[in-house]
């Protein structure tokens, strides 16, 4: 990783298209990375298979089966048990990823909170915005997006998903995404 000092003196040397390139790069995987909550709630396996490269993987830990390869991957979506989640509700609920861009690679780092709606207890009515139960956070992850150029745009060549439960993998997801930042 390049140090802050070393990204200041190359931010200053870097011709205008080159600095277009990185806001236009940073642009279309903001994109890609704010299409997983809506494709993962409605079941767009399409869209999922369009943003992997054929042989991505999704690693979801030791706990949850990941998948090898595009159409396996987008096919998650598709399975009864996730069908089942999204007709109960279920809402994937992303932060503001970070992203680190090192030519025609990239790697974004993000959380990820599933959302699923209250099923029982009082309801809540909030003025000009109804009445609901609630919602219960199901989890939260963090992420580690591995995403390549290719000649159809930035495509995911690898996902990591660690639970937020207090253990080491989730926390160096997250130590990773720091690391050109870190003292000498």
């Amino acid at each position: 990783m390049v140090k802050e000092t070393t990204k200041q003196t190359t931010k200053e040397t870097r011709s205008l298209e080159q600095r277009l390139r990185d806001i236009e790069d940073r642009l279309e995987i903001y994109n890609l990375i704010a299409g997983h909550p809506p494709s993962a709630d409605t079941g767009a396996d399409y869209y999922t298979e369009a943003v992997y490269t054929e042989d991505g993987v999704f690693d979801r830990g030791a706990h949850l089966p990941g998948a090898k390869g595009n159409k396996a991957i987008a096919a998650i979506v598709k399975t009864p048990s996730h069908q089942e989640a999204i007709a109960g509700g279920i809402a994937h609920f992303a932060g503001l990823p970070y992203i680190e861009l090192d030519g025609d690679k990239a790697v974004v780092t993000s959380y990820l909170q599933i959302l699923t709606p209250r099923k029982s207890g009082e309801s809540v009515e909030v003025p000009n915005h109804g009445s609901s139960r609630g919602y219960h956070i199901h989890r939260v992850v963090t992420s580690r997006w591995e995403l390549v150029r290719t000649a159809a745009g930035w495509k995911i060549k690898r996902r990591m998903m660690r639970l937020v439960d207090g253990s080491e993998p989730s926390r160096e997801i997250l130590r990773e995404a720091l690391v050109a930042y870190a003292p000498a």
